[in-house]
């Protein structure tokens, strides 16, 4: 697939002054100021972040009606309920706020609402649940901020709320007793880009401040504050940086048991980065709400027994090991269903259905139809009576905004920019894919149909060493906001040495003038022909540690190549 390049522009005069400030490498200067760290203090805060730099909890609007609330519940006897969403970020969230709060306070219990019997968010089914059950707070976590109605719902029954959200609030805000969401227009809290987990994670940090409890009652929790941020791909820069940059210590220091057990099966013995929680750990916790009901992955992350998180853990495993089952089958089905259709293939869109998909991973299969086929893309299955599924768009185009165009045909929609969800009766399916494809082929940008490549910096085989890996490693976590930087180098030469793995994957090595580095680019065999023109080529990629029989090479990986101009 053809990629678009487009190298990041170089500030000169910003680049010298920073590195005449810290006395490092110039072309790592030069990222540090692209990410807006132009002075040595902000270096200094970038690269050695400490949990003193988090801001005073009680900046947020609501924070002293919320704890003023839940003090109130503890002091009159009152059952608390934790509810929370079913992914990574509501489960995590859950686990915290319900472990802070037992450990003070013996009665609070929690709820996760299932994924197709309620759907997302606040249910009606929980309300009625926390009723019956006689709760009158109930304290809602990564959720909440869109249920006006069930909300008040719950205030006819006499049962309060508290929100913690970090979605975008729509004009009305729910009428509950505190609303704590960063991204509310009238919250001055410094950062707005906490995940569900990192609002919760405040909430205790304001409760252990009012009741007089030492930090350790939540920074306990902190590794699943950074399992949350990883999962949720919110950006790896201010408060996030620092609570994910110290939950990683955790994990890697001294991990809750759920996490020692998941890394464990996953056979995870090398130091645990951001990719391993993303990739790793992230799935198994989804997974459990996809396939079967996520209330286990919260019974995982509260367990202390490691023989029993284990238990869970297999559990969670299980269900990963079924969701790649029935991913990698359905997309293979969807793949195959384009390629043998030549209407299909010229397409701006693509909208896929088959009844017999399972819904729990359409969203999975329809973000890894892009990587083939690079458009806005929607996968649906049967639900009941109904068609429903899951809309993923490429960078850069509001997916919300042409699905809200073509509302005529379908009973519900709702998302964002990048992704969302939609229904529909079967009947008006074919109106619905012909009105997708006429929006999307008058609204999208042509170049947008092309994968963009972010290129920090160009570099030259020099320059590479393990001092100047050193320093990008230390610029770790990596994520939105603070990517692992992406280097180009021209006019660099196959020394004939480069061949084929496993008839996918191309082993590089390739030299600069009198350097020779070695590389490895994945599912490239069809650009071999390339390399083995021994022409000069310009090659993106990024730099990382090979360790193999206790020796450290500095490997590239590379991203994309093409002959040089």
């Amino acid at each position: 697939m053809q990629k678009r390049w487009n190298i990041l522009p170089f500030d000169e005069t910003a680049t010298l002054q920073l590195q005449q400030a810290l006395r490092i490498n110039n072309t790592i200067c030069n990222i540090l100021v692209q990410r807006g760290i132009d002075t040595y203090d902000k270096a200094h805060d970038f690269f050695r972040p400490q949990l003193n730099q988090l801001h005073d909890p009680w900046l947020m609007k609501d924070m002293l009606k919320a704890v003023t609330r839940i003090i109130a519940a503890i002091s009159n006897n009152e059952k608390i309920l934790v509810f929370g969403d079913y992914d990574v970020d509501g489960t995590t969230s859950v686990a915290c706020m319900y472990q802070f709060l037992k450990s003070i306070y013996p009665q609070v219990a929690y709820y996760i609402p299932h994924r197709y019997k309620e759907g997302y968010g606040i249910s009606k089914a929980g309300i009625d649940f926390a009723y019956e059950s006689k709760f009158s707070l109930i304290i809602a976590l990564d959720c909440g901020i869109k249920s006006a109605e069930l909300i008040n719902y719950a205030k006819k029954l006499s049962i309060d709320f508290v929100i913690c959200d970090h979605h975008l609030p729509d004009e009305i805000i729910p009428d509950a007793v505190a609303v704590l969401d960063p991204k509310q227009k009238d919250c001055n809290y410094p950062y707005k880009e906490l995940c569900g987990c990192g609002v919760g994670f405040k909430l205790m940090q304001a409760l252990s401040d009012e009741l007089g409890l030492s930090s350790d009652y939540y920074l306990k929790y902190i590794d699943l504050v950074a399992v949350a941020i990883a999962a949720d791909i919110v950006p790896i820069d201010g408060e996030n940086r620092i609570l994910a940059f110290h939950g990683l210590k955790k994990v890697n220091e001294n991990p809750s048991v759920s996490l020692k057990a998941l890394l464990s099966l996953a056979g995870m013995q090398k130091k645990v980065h951001i990719n391993s929680l993303v990739f790793i750990v992230a799935p198994r916790i989804n997974a459990a709400g996809r396939m079967d009901d996520a209330k286990k992955a919260v019974q995982l992350f509260i367990e202390e027994d490691y023989d029993k998180a284990m238990e869970y853990a297999e559990l969670l495993h299980n269900d990963n090991t079924e969701r790649k089952e029935a991913d990698s089958n359905i997309t293979d089905e969807a793949l195959s269903l384009i390629e043998s259709d030549a209407i299909l293939k010229q397409r701006k869109t693509t909208v896929l259905y088959k009844e017999h998909w399972h819904k729990g991973v359409v969203g999975i299969v329809a973000s890894r139809l892009i990587e083939n086929y690079y458009r806005p893309t929607i996968v649906l299955t049967k639900s009941g009576d109904i068609i429903a599924g899951s809309a993923r768009s490429v960078p850069g185009f509001n997916l919300y905004e042409a699905i809200h165009a073509c509302r005529e045909h379908l009973l519900g929609y709702g998302g964002h920019f990048a992704a969302a969800g939609l229904s529909m009766l079967e009947d008006k399916l074919p109106g619905f894919i012909d009105s997708f494809e006429k929006v999307v082929s008058q609204t999208i940008a042509e170049e947008l149909l092309i994968p963009e490549i972010i290129i920090d910096a160009e570099l030259s085989f020099s320059e590479i060493n393990f001092t100047f890996l050193n320093i990008i490693e230390q610029m770790e976590p990596f994520g939105p906001g603070n990517m692992r930087p992406v280097f180009i180098s021209r006019n660099v030469k196959n020394t004939g040495y480069s061949k084929m793995v496993k008839e996918t994957h191309v082993r590089f090595v390739l030299q600069q003038h009198d350097k020779i580095l070695t590389g490895i680019g994945f599912n490239m065999a069809e650009k071999f022909a390339l390399l083995e023109s021994n022409l000069p080529l310009d090659v993106v990629y990024t730099l990382d540690i090979n360790e193999w029989n206790g020796e450290r090479m500095i490997q590239m990986k590379m991203i994309d190549f093409k002959l040089s101009a």
